[in-house]
């Protein structure tokens, strides 16, 4: 199972390379339009997005809320209020470990 995860991870991150290489060499060396750097440039953050939240929210194939989120809300908590991304890492798994060890 973990391997298909990784293999899922660098297959989309190889069509994203190869999504942004496409435009360059397509254009022939001409500067992309304003608007399409901008959509290229969140496909990769929302490619990711979409990996997490699948990960986050499913077991199998259902929708599950348990400790993972718990520690979504702190980590995000912590990238609103701008903390260390170390501490913002730490405190995340911690909330899920605590959640796990109370749920049970």
């Amino acid at each position: 199972m973990m391997s298909g995860v990784w293999l899922a991870v660098l297959l989309v991150g190889a069509v994203s390379m190869a999504m942004k290489a496409a435009g360059p060499v397509l254009l022939g060396g001409q500067e992309l339009p304003s608007s399409m750097q901008r959509v290229v440039a969140l496909m990769a953050p929302t490619l990711l997005a979409a990996l997490i939240s699948t990960q986050i929210f499913s077991a199998g194939q259902a929708l599950t809320i348990d400790a993972r989120v718990v520690g979504l809300a702190v980590g995000a908590f912590g990238v609103w209020r701008k903390w260390p991304t170390l501490l913002v890492v730490f405190l995340g798994a911690a909330a899920a470990a605590i959640t796990r060890l109370i749920a049970g």
